[in-house]
This record gives C-alpha cells, sequence and structure tokens, in this order.
C-alpha cells in the first residue's frame, strides 16, 4: 500500500492549495469579505469606490467657491453692491468665518439636505434643485430609451445582413449613415431640428418643457448620436456572438431561425452592450446642460449656465454636486446590474 507524502498531505489540508483552495482565493474568501458572496463582495468594493468618488467631489465642490480669484460675493453682487449688502450676504452664506469651520458647515448642511442660499434668488438651492432635477432625469432617461430602442433592432439587423452577406449594399449604407449620425455634435442637430420642424414645418415647438409635443424635438437631439454609436457596439458585439462554436452547435441542431438568435445569441451579447449603454446613460446626462439650453427647458442645465453667468457660486455648487451623484449612482446601479445579469463579473473583477 503507497503512503502519501507529506507534502501531498499538507497540500490536501492546506485551505489555500487544498480543494476548494484556489476557488476560494479567486472568489475574494479572504480579508474583510472573504465569508461574503462574490457578488455581495463586488458590489461592495464598488459601493466603496462610490463613497470615496463622492467624498472627492464634496471637497471639489466645496473648492468652488474658494478658488475664486477675489471676493466670491462681491463678484456674484457687483461693484455696485453696497459694503453692508456684501457683508450681510457673507454672513448669510457663512463666509465670515475660517475655512475649516466653513468646510464642517459646508458637509454638515449637505447631510441635511441644506445645500445653502442662492445669492441672485435668495431662495434654498434645494428647492430649486428639488424643482428641476426631474425634468433634467426625465429628459435623460427618454432619450436613453429611444436610443436603446433604436439600436438594438438595427445593430442586430445589420450584423445578421453582414454575416450572411444579404443585402450587403444596404448594411454598408446603413453603417455609413450611423457614421455620419456619431460624428454630429447634439447642439449642431438640435439646431437643425428647430429649423426644419419649427421654423420651416412649424409642426413642433422649438422651446419649452411640459408637454408630449414640446419634448419631442429634445429627446431626439440628445438620443441620436447616442442611439448610432449603441448600434456600432451592438453589430460588433453580435458579429463576435455569432461566430462562437456554441452558436455553430445550436445552428446544427436545426433550430429555428428566431430561436437561435433570442435565446443563444441576444443573451450573451447583453452584458459588454449593458457596460457601454452606461457609459452612454451618464454620457447623456452631462449633454442635456445644452440641449436645455438650446430648448429653454427648466432644468438643472439651464440653472447651471445661468449661475455660471451670474456668478452665483452656491447654486453652481448644489448643482454640480447633484450631477456627481446622478452619475455615480447611474455607475453603481449598472454594476449590480452586470454582477445580477452576469456573475463571472464579480468574480473576475478586481
Amino acid at each position: 500500500m503507497t503512503i502519501p507524502s507529506t507534502a501531498t498531505t499538507e497540500q490536501a489540508t492546506d485551505p489555500a492549495t487544498g480543494p476548494g483552495g484556489p476557488a476560494v482565493a479567486r472568489r475574494g474568501g479572504c480579508g474583510v469579505l472573504g465569508g461574503l458572496s462574490p457578488r455581495t463582495s463586488f458590489i461592495l468594493r464598488r459601493l466603496g469606490r462610490v463613497l470615496v468618488s463622492l467624498a472627492i467631489v464634496i471637497v471639489a465642490t466645496f473648492l468652488i467657491v474658494q478658488l475664486v480669484p477675489g471676493d466670491p460675493v462681491r463678484a456674484a453682487l457687483g461693484n455696485s453692491a453696497t459694503p453692508e449688502l456684501v457683508e450681510r450676504t457673507r454672513a448669510d452664506l457663512g463666509l465670515n468665518v475660517p475655512v475649516p469651520e466653513q468646510f464642517v458647515n459646508y458637509v454638515s448642511g449637505l447631510f441635511r439636505g441644506d445645500f445653502g442660499t442662492a445669492i441672485g434668488s435668495q431662495r434654498p438651492v434645494a428647492d430649486t434643485i428639488a424643482q428641476r432635477f426631474p425634468v433634467t432625469l426625465t429628459l435623460a432617461v427618454a432619450s436613453f430609451l429611444l436610443a436603446a430602442i433604436g439600436a438594438f433592432p438595427i445593430g442586430v439587423a445589420t450584423a445578421v445582413s453582414s454575416r450572411t452577406g444579404r443585402r450587403r449594399l444596404a448594411d454598408l449604407g446603413v453603417s455609413g449613415l450611423l457614421g455620419v449620425l456619431i460624428a454630429i455634435p447634439s447642439l449642431l442637430l438640435a439646431v437643425g431640428l428647430i429649423a426644419v420642424f419649427s421654423i420651416g414645418l412649424k409642426v413642433l415647438p422649438a422651446a419649452g418643457w411640459g408637454s408630449i409635443d414640446q419634448a419631442i424635438l429634445p429627446v431626439v437631439a440628445l438620443a441620436v448620436g447616442p442611439m448610432a454609436y449603441l448600434a456600432r457596439i451592438v453589430h460588433v458585439e453580435m458579429l463576435a456572438v455569432l461566430e462562437m462554436p456554441y452558436m455553430t452547435t445550436a445552428r446544427s441542431k436545426r433550430l429555428s431561425t428566431h430561436l437561435v438568435y433570442l435565446r443563444h445569441a441576444l443573451p450573451n451579447m447583453v452584458t459588454s452592450t449593458l457596460t457601454i449603454g452606461g457609459i452612454i446613460l451618464t454620457g447623456m446626462v452631462a449633454g442635456t446642460v445644452l440641449i436645455e439650453t438650446v430648448f429653454a427647458i427648466p432644468g438643472l442645465g439651464t440653472s447651471i449656465v445661468s449661475s455660471i453667468t451670474s456668478k452665483d457660486y452656491p447654486m453652481i455648487q448644489g448643482i454640480v454636486l447633484v450631477y456627481a451623484i446622478l452619475v455615480l449612482g447611474l455607475n453603481l446601479l449598472i454594476d449590480i446590474a452586470l454582477a445580477t445579469i452576469d456573475p463571472r463579473s464579480s468574480i473576475t473583477e478586481g
């Protein structure tokens, strides 16, 4: 009878190299998060990164006022403001105390939902944000949904036609059109839509918000470029999936074409497409600033533009912070969705 060597016995009992050891190590089975599932550990790591990023953003927004050359209150009120008004405004904004105390007051106010007081309107910044934030969020989400709804069928159709060789000319035409749409800036597209549909045809309003007809042009202007870009991504990912060995196996079983695409192709391209889609969505949130300005939409975009013009620094601080929180929150939701759809991403992600 053969007796196992000492090295073999130690290897079998070593939790790092024995049965299950490498798998546990790969899934983060050590350290603070060792007792958690891979997906929970992944989400907690992402949440930690979001909190660190948020802390950096809070410091950066606080420094907006501190780094302004000269007196920010005097710059906002103008040279005609009396010294008494300047001092009273500085006291109202809490700028008449040392900088460390200002930072403590600023952070404690944020935890209470107090973003400060606007210099121009003398209204709480939080009230303006609460009134205008739903408009910006609706514009961004509606534009993203339109982009996604248009991108997936276009990308899948062009990929299938490219692979089969059918309608090659039409496929080249669609690809060329998508390239042109990607290259057109959303600002230029918005002006063109207004010129055609508002000034020329007079069928849609050029400004405002609150009705469906007022939302059509800004949503289209914000969605067209991302839709074309996402369609190109779907096209590339679909072509890669169609060449996978399991797709060849599925076709060899003489399954119907629709079943092959819906059950085997589409689920395997969702992860990478969702990742790119999340990046596009965060970019569209930032893009609302230009679109709201062009179409005179009463959202956060027009507020921050007018605040920069009037040097209303508390308003700028509040809106920049809200935009940052929105982008960070969307990225976190996308990471959670990825970990749910494809658990492999939570295991391989360091």
